[in-house]
């Protein structure tokens, strides 16, 4: 009799820690740019919601510049009309580590001379400026970083170079667990990574995580397939056995990465990548083993060096006894500096005659740029408003990054105290008449200023900075 009370409170127990210890999904937002209504995509069923957060551009038909594009039907673009910096800002976003991935569009409606190329920022810091032929390259059709989203915001904004109008099929912000892709020392929250190849080796279909029935938790990564490092230099392998530790905390990467490889051969034992890079940058590298091939069976039976640009960088590599047996994941990371424009992994095979590579991982490495002060923020928002500036000042995200797109006719500077960006006053703007600037600051001081400034502080940088304009106009 005493048993069963005692057997009852130990079930309830384990039902309840189960439930506690159960992993949450991630929180995802996708958004079918230009959309009227959310949307879902086959075969999976994802679920885009219709557009929302934009500052600005004009819904389109969509053309698709490739088969990996998600299949939707709308696109914005934003016109110079907009402005040269236009953003979607995206509030109500958990504290956490985010894929953030952007996807480009060709409007289906408008004829286009050339591509357009534009910058893309995540929170203030450029990630990626589009390169001409873009349409022509699977994995250059978008682009993706991992950030940290820490004040329950996101802005991401396209800004305008002069050759043609951004256009934006798609984003998507995926969450992931905040130690994914931890790399040492200098991996901290200021950190981006941004996406520069990612290739799954010896497949021969581009695939995304969920392709892969990957783990919720891994961000939906792309996986560019590449059968060959070049004519003659290597066979594929594959495996339908099981792998053991692919799917491990925080990266969750999907099993089935594992069971295809590229295999170097007797004419050519060594096996080598090389990939176009920018300069004086610093790369996060991380490659993918599994011993997949029945012809090695034991430790010792397949040792390479790996090198980075010449440089031995992971000596005596044993995917066996490293990972602990055959079919078993294995990750090796590093973190190197570039000084020129090419970046070649090599595998030089040392105990027996061949090397092996399942999957790459190129990230590169970026300093999230200090923010503008928010009081300066929120008073330069109140004088937009009060102003009512035309939308073609493109007055959207923040006022002094990325610094090489500011806001037009803003003064920054840069606080080393604080760590942060301030304005010390607004510059005559030309498409402003001088009389302009007279009209409205009768208005706005009459009538609109306290209805835009809610604290005294903010009232004080607005009329400061109408002052500033305004003497700088007659000057």
């Amino acid at each position: 009799m005493q048993r069963f009370p005692f057997l009852l409170w130990t079930l309830l127990f384990c039902l309840a820690f189960s439930t506690c210890v159960a992993r949450q999904a991630p929180w995802v937002m996708r958004i079918s740019c230009g959309a009227r209504l959310n949307v879902h995509t086959a075969p999976t069923n994802t679920l885009w919601y219709k557009d929302f957060a934009y500052t600005g551009g004009i819904p389109a038909n969509a053309t698709r510049p490739s088969n990996i594009s998600p299949p939707l039907k709308t696109l914005r673009y934003f016109p110079l009309s907009s402005g040269p910096n236009n953003c979607y800002n995206i509030n109500r976003v958990p504290k956490g580590h985010y894929t953030v991935r952007v996807f480009f569009g060709l409007d289906g409606h408008r004829n286009f001379d050339n591509e357009p190329l534009f910058d893309i920022s995540i929170e203030g810091t450029q990630i990626y400026s589009l390169k001409s032929g873009w349409t022509n390259h699977d994995d250059q059709v978008f682009t993706e970083a991992l950030v940290f989203l820490t004040d329950g915001t996101a802005s991401i904004c396209f800004h305008s170079t002069g050759h043609g109008d951004p256009a934006i099929l798609s984003i998507e912000i995926l969450q992931m667990e905040d130690r994914a892709y931890y790399f040492g020392p200098a991996w901290v929250q200021g950190i981006i990574l941004r996406t520069a190849a990612r290739l799954s080796c010896g497949n021969g279909k581009p695939k995304f995580d969920v392709d892969y029935s990957g783990d919720h938790w891994g961000g939906d990564r792309f996986w560019s397939p590449i059968k060959t490092f070049g004519q003659g230099s290597d066979l594929a392998r594959s495996t339908e056995s099981g792998i053991k530790k692919a799917s491990n905390a925080p990266n969750y990467y999907p099993e089935a990465l594992y069971q295809t490889a590229l295999v170097s051969t007797d004419t050519q034992p060594d096996l080598a990548y090389t990939m176009d890079v920018d300069p004086n940058r610093n790369y996060s590298i991380w490659l993918h083993f599994a011993e997949i091939d029945s012809s090695v069976t034991a430790a010792g039976k397949r040792v390479f060096d790996i090198l980075i640009n010449g440089v031995v960088t992971f000596e005596d590599v044993d995917i066996v006894k490293m990972s602990g047996d055959r079919y078993t994941a294995l990750v090796l990371n590093t973190t190197v500096t570039v000084s020129g424009r090419t970046l070649t992994i090599g595998l030089h095979p040392k105990e027996g005659s061949h090397a092996i590579i399942n999957a790459i991982e190129v990230f590169e490495i970026l300093t999230a740029e200090s923010k503008t002060l928010l009081e300066e923020v929120r008073a330069l928002q109140s004088l937009k408003s009060a102003l009512s500036l035309p939308l073609r000042f493109g007055w959207n995200g923040d006022p002094c990054v990325p610094q090489e797109h500011p806001w037009n006719g803003a003064d920054c500077h840069f606080d080393k105290t604080s760590s942060k960006w301030f304005i010390d006053g607004l510059y005559c703007l030309d498409p402003f008449p001088q009389i302009h600037f007279y009209s409205f600051f009768t208005t706005i001081y009459l009538n609109q200023i306290l209805s835009f400034i809610e604290s005294f502080l903010l009232f004080i940088h607005a009329t400061h900075y109408l002052l500033s304009a305004l003497f700088h106009s007659k000057s």
